[in-house]
This record gives structure tokens, C-alpha cells and sequence, in this order.
């Protein structure tokens, strides 16, 4: 079974790959406390609090997501166990001033 892991990020990169194919190295912990943007709308879903991410692999899951706004909410995503917000990894498009996410990926 995998272990899937929710810790504090402090020495892990995060690899990211653009529509220009070309791959970018992001600390992982420079994601932390950064507002996650709906790439659609341009509306705030929350601050990143933490990432989920399977320790065998290093495979991202999810961004858990504090302080979500009443838009998130509406979305009915899944939440963890201490009733935040999980946005799938595979739904962020860009990290730069805020985690920017495809809305339409996450419904």
C-alpha cells in the first residue's frame, strides 16, 4: 500500500512542465501560503496550507487548501479529515505570485 504523506515541504522540488514543454524546478515550500487563482475567472479559492503527495513515488496529489473562499465551497471538492479543501495537482496550470489552477479540471 502506498503511504500517502501531508507534511511541511521544505527541501522538496516540485517539477513543473509548461504548454512550452519546458520543465521548471519549484521548491515545494515556496508554494506555502501562496493564494491559489482560478485560471478562468481570475477568483481566489484559498491559500495553500499544504501538499499531498505519495512518499514512495514523490507523486503530487493534492494542494490542501486553508481559508477557502465561499466560491471553492460551492465547487463540492473533496476535503481531508480536518474538513479543508484537496485541489488535485493535476489541476495546476502555473506557480509564480499564486498557484494558478484550471477551474474546469476540477469539476
Amino acid at each position: 500500500m502506498k503511504a500517502i504523506v501531508k507534511v511541511k515541504l521544505l527541501n522538496h522540488y516540485i517539477l513543473l512542465r509548461g504548454e512550452s514543454m519546458v520543465e521548471t524546478r519549484v521548491r515545494a515550500k515556496g508554494i506555502l501560503k501562496k493564494f491559489v487563482i482560478s485560471e478562468e475567472t481570475g477568483r481566489k479559492f484559498g491559500i495553500v496550507g499544504n501538499v499531498d503527495f505519495i512518499t514512495e513515488s514523490g507523486e503530487l496529489l493534492n494542494i490542501i487548501i486553508e481559508d477557502a473562499t465561499t466560491h471553492l465551497k460551492q465547487l463540492n471538492l473533496k476535503g481531508d479529515e480536518k474538513g479543508r479543501y484537496l485541489i488535485p495537482f493535476s489541476a495546476v496550470k502555473s506557480i509564480g505570485d499564486f498557484v494558478i489552477v484550471s477551474e474546469n479540471e476540477l469539476v
